[in-house]
């Protein structure tokens, strides 16, 4: 029974592992997301004090999730 579960858990790694391979492959995906990067760029150099404030309120506002179990 043991060795059927991690037989399983090979093979679905495996084809994960492959599905991964072949989407980092996928030249359309590296396309859209360099013009993202490109996009993001050019945002944060016409807007760098609003980018500045905008990351430090998502810092802040994650940072309360994540500590708010205390």
């Amino acid at each position: 029974m043991n060795e059927e579960i991690i037989t399983n858990l090979n093979d679905r790694l495996d084809r994960a592992v492959e599905k991964g391979r072949d989407i980092l492959a996928d030249e359309e995906l590296r396309l859209r997301v360099e013009e993202l990067k490109d996009v993001a760029e050019d945002t944060i150099k016409k807007h760098p004090i609003k980018s500045v404030v905008g990351g430090l309120a998502i810092g802040f506002l994650i940072a309360k999730i994540f500590s708010s179990g205390d």
